[in-house]
Formats: structure tokens, C-alpha cells, sequence
């Protein structure tokens, strides 16, 4: 595999390797550039083409220089794209947890803001399973849903918990999101005609079309005219149930009060 050279290597992240310069490598290196503005078309090049197109050698033309000189800023394809996944990451609107706004509203904001950034970036779900995740804007996401998630009044052990319940669903649905967008794009539909292609051909498979016909019922009290409308429906429903488990748990596990000490 492409990878394993890396790995036998011990790579491990650019933000671990003394590989983050505001500048290039020292003297020499081409005018025009610094690594802000090749994050920044590195992400739109992403976001245009996909993570499979996506090289140096694109990176470079983009840029009007050579594929070398864009080595002068980052050392692998693999350093630039983790700075590409944390750019990304920050361009989310993140709630204060010190304020006293209702966990619930705030970890609903995270939620929302997450799936947002995963439909606009489909690039960023594989390259978050992939890389460590330890950049600024990376950090930042991962403390502030920590502090929000302690407000809920769970105790120690169930935190690491509920951050899974929640973000591993988003994770996914936000996922899965993207990749129907993508896919309807590139057959130059629209998501609701994508939808309805996709709907018909999947009734022409006898076994496909029973199970649509048992979940008729389910389908129409989903409600929604839209592809955008019924995900909508669906993630705001699945993340109350979420909340509401978070509840339960808080209300199953009461914090104990502390012993006054003998007199």
C-alpha cells in the first residue's frame, strides 16, 4: 500500500513534527507564497475536485508554480493536508461553554455546526479518520464539546460516552450527507432528482422494492418535500433522542454528595 512507507517511516503529524513555519524553509524560496495562502487553495481545490484528483502537481498549477516550490512551505502531500482538515475545522461557530446558555443548546449548536462542515467538505471525513486531529482548530472543536458535555451533570465515567453517542452519529450522518451530495453532482442532478432516481431504480430489484413497499407508511409521516427537508427531520429527531438519553443518564446516576467531615 501507498501508505506504508509512512507508516515504516514514523510519521505521525505535522503538528508533532516541528514542521509548522510561518515561513518556508529559509532563504530561497519563491515569491508570492506562504503557507496560509497554499492551505487556503489546497481546501478549495478540495472541495472543488475531491480528495482522489487531488496532487501536488494540481496544487502547483493552481498556483502558478512549480510543484517544487510548493515543497519550500510543506514537506509531504500528507503535512499539507492535515493543515487543509484543520483549516477547515476552523470555520466552525462554536459555542462558549463558559457562559450559561443550556447545555443542551449548545451541544445542538456543536452538533449542527459539525454536520454542516462535513456536507460542505466532504474531503474532511476521511482525513479526520485518518490523521491525529491535533491541530489548533481541532483542539479547540474537542474542548469545547468536553466542557459542554461536563455541564449535562453526567458523571466522570459516562462523558467519553455520550461524546461518542453524539459525535459518532453526526460523524456519520454528516457523512453520508456529503457523499449523496457529491454523487448527485457529479450525475449533474439535483439531490431531489437524485433522490427519485435512485428510488426508481432501487424498485426495479424485487426484494428492494418489498422493503420500500413494508416502509411506505415510515416514508410518507417523515414528511419533508425536499432531500434537505427529511435529513433535516431526521437529524433533528435522532439528536433529541440523543439528548434525551443524556437526560435519563444524568437523572439514572445523581451526583453524591460529599460527606461532611467528622466532628
Amino acid at each position: 500500500m501507498a501508505n506504508e512507507g509512512r507508516k515504516a517511516s514514523g510519521r505521525t503529524s505535522v503538528w508533532l513534527e516541528g514542521k509548522v513555519r510561518r515561513g518556508g524553509r529559509g532563504g530561497g524560496q519563491p515569491s508570492g507564497l506562504d503557507r496560509d495562502r497554499i492551505t487556503e487553495v489546497t481546501v478549495r481545490l478540495l472541495d472543488a475536485e475531491g480528495l482522489a484528483k487531488f496532487s501536488m502537481r494540481r496544487l502547483a498549477a493552481e498556483l502558478n508554480v512549480t510543484a517544487m516550490s510548493v515543497y519550500w512551505y510543506v514537506d509531504t502531500k500528507d503535512d499539507l493536508l492535515e493543515l487543509a482538515l484543520d483549516a477547515a475545522f476552523g470555520g466552525l461557530e462554536l459555542p462558549d461553554p463558559e457562559t450559561d446558555e443550556d447545555w443542551r443548546d449548545q451541544l445542538r449548536t456543536i452538533a449542527r455546526e459539525y454536520r454542516g462542515l462535513l456536507v460542505r467538505h466532504p474531503w474532511v471525513s476521511p482525513l479526520a479518520g485518518t490523521f491525529l486531529n491535533i491541530g489548533p482548530h481541532s483542539l479547540a472543536l474537542s474542548r469545547t464539546v468536553h466542557r459542554v458535555v461536563r455541564k449535562t451533570g453526567l458523571p466522570a465515567h459516562g462523558i467519553t460516552g455520550a461524546i461518542s453517542a453524539v459525535f459518532q452519529f453526526v460523524y456519520g450522518f454528516g457523512t453520508i450527507e456529503g457523499h449523496f451530495a457529491t454523487r448527485a453532482t457529479q450525475a449533474g442532478m439535483t439531490q431531489d432528482a437524485y433522490f427519485r432516481h435512485a428510488m426508481t431504480t432501487a424498485t426495479q430489484s424485487p426484494d428492494a422494492a418489498e422493503i420500500l413497499r413494508e416502509n411506505e407508511e415510515i416514508m410518507t409521516a417523515r414528511g419533508g418535500d425536499t432531500v434537505e427537508e427529511m435529513r433535516d427531520r431526521d437529524f433533528t429527531f435522532a439528536l433529541d433522542l440523543l439528548v434525551a438519553g443524556i437526560e435519563t443518564m444524568v437523572n439514572a446516576h445523581p451526583p453524591t454528595k460529599e460527606k461532611p467531615p467528622p466532628s
